[in-house]
């Protein structure tokens, strides 16, 4: 019996050339690049270094912060991080970067998707004017739409005192509204969820409207049960893209209860007096939300750049 299932008929592997075993043939080929591996290695010593670094800063002494070369700390403590969260206010900043991110997510995953496959799906005349000027945006430098954006948080409709024509309050400055109100729907993403359903078979849809189904009916049963890949993509760069924001929320916000992870960082960087182990400490901690979305996504974000990679 062994010997029958280990040399079965019709699959027995070729030899290779001059007898030598595949895996050797492999790793002869990576020897034959060192050139390819050093790059490699360094590359990712570059990327690394600075985030071992600052794990490292995270647990030394405040004291010790530059006394030592060495990335392990010789005595390790917790009290950067009891300083971090507690004398930077860290659980309110924490809570608002998570209901704006929460917020700017559920939008992108729902409107740019469905944007994406209207442009895709439902052509109309003028359509690819529309979507092309409106991925030009992207090109536009995030510092100068501030104006414009301060000046439509400021005289938002019926918030923050203002009337019907936005004038006598303060609209949504200062407030979550404001800070989430560019995140609604990012042009990158329509442009994403475009791209994926360009790739997709237009007969689905024909067959579902010859059987009635209505154009949402078509896209929420037929086609975004698909694109779970995507779907993850625009979620995880919603997230990232959201939280890790410093620019405009330090432009609509200026009370602390309103600020995000990102300024609360500011707060261990007073003039003379930088707390460089609270300050790592802090950012391991406003890192560690990005990393678990990631983490738990990777799946999906690795086979959505690689379906995106190859369809688009």
């Amino acid at each position: 019996m062994t010997a029958s299932t280990s040399a079965r008929p019709g699959v027995a592997r070729a030899p290779s050339p001059r007898g030598r075993p595949r895996r050797r043939r492999r790793l002869a080929v990576g020897a034959r690049r060192p050139g390819s591996v050093v790059v490699l290695v360094i590359a990712t010593l570059l990327v690394l270094g600075p985030f071992l670094w600052m794990v490292s800063l995270a647990f030394t002494p405040e004291a010790d912060a530059f006394g030592s070369a060495s990335l392990v700390p010789a005595d390790p403590t917790l009290d950067n991080f009891l300083r971090a969260w507690s004398g930077g206010a860290l659980g309110r900043a924490f809570l608002n970067s998570l209901l704006v991110t929460t917020v700017a997510v559920i939008t992108n995953c729902v409107f740019a998707t469905a944007a994406g496959y209207a442009f895709s799906m439902l052509p109309f005349r003028g359509s690819s004017v529309l979507f092309y000027t409106l991925i030009a945006t992207v090109a536009v430098p995030v510092s100068v739409t501030l104006i414009p954006l301060f000046l439509m948080a400021k005289t938002f409709p019926l918030a923050g005192g203002n009337d019907l024509a936005g004038v006598g309050g303060t609209g949504l400055l200062d407030t979550l509204g404001g800070v989430v109100l560019p995140y609604i729907i990012l042009p990158m993403n329509i442009f994403l969820a475009k791209q994926f359903f360009d790739a997709f078979d237009k007969d689905m849809a024909e067959a579902a409207r010859i059987d009635g189904a209505s154009e949402l009916r078509i896209f929420v049963q037929v086609y975004l049960p698909l694109a779970r890949p995507l779907v993850a993509v625009v979620a995880i760069f919603s997230f990232t893209g959201v939280w890790d924001d410093f620019l405009w929320p330090l432009v609509v916000t200026s009370s602390q209860d309103m600020q995000t992870v990102q300024l609360a960082l500011t707060r261990f960087l007073g003039s003379g007096n930088v707390q460089y182990g609270a300050l790592m400490a802090a950012s391991v901690l406003v890192t560690l939300p990005v990393l678990a979305v990631f983490l738990f996504n990777q799946r999906h974000f690795i086979s959505g750049l690689a379906d995106g990679s190859v369809k688009g």
